[in-house]
């Protein structure tokens, strides 16, 4: 079955920086594309970066610049960088596979404050 743990959030200042992982089991990790998600209270869960196979990365418009979505396939283990954290930055953020969500881990709270 698939596992994803989600870890390495906390509370920073605005301007800081955490990085977030993600450790995947129960599936072939590195056969897909794999992504970064995050949702605050009463909104919808939003994509926030992707990553394919070997390498290619996309960016919600509002996180470029700012994050930074890696991948170690040897590990099994998703990586966000997050540089520059705003207040709206602030929200729960999970892993998961970009196109295939059979399974939500419990996410890692992110929060922004002065």
């Amino acid at each position: 079955q698939v596992q994803l743990v989600e870890s390495g959030g906390g509370l920073v200042q605005p301007g800081g920086s955490l990085r977030l992982s993600c450790a995947a089991s129960g599936f072939i990790f590195s056969n897909y594309f794999m992504a970064w998600y995050r949702q605050v209270p009463g909104k919808e869960r939003e994509l926030v970066a992707h990553i394919s196979s070997d390498g290619t990365t996309s960016y919600l418009d509002s996180v470029k610049g700012r994050f930074t979505i890696s991948r170690d396939n040897d590990k099994n283990t998703l990586y966000l960088r997050m540089n520059s954290l705003q207040l709206e930055d602030t929200a729960v953020y999970y892993c998961n596979r970009k196109n295939w969500h059979d399974y939500w881990g419990q996410g890692t709270q992110v929060t922004v404050s002065s």
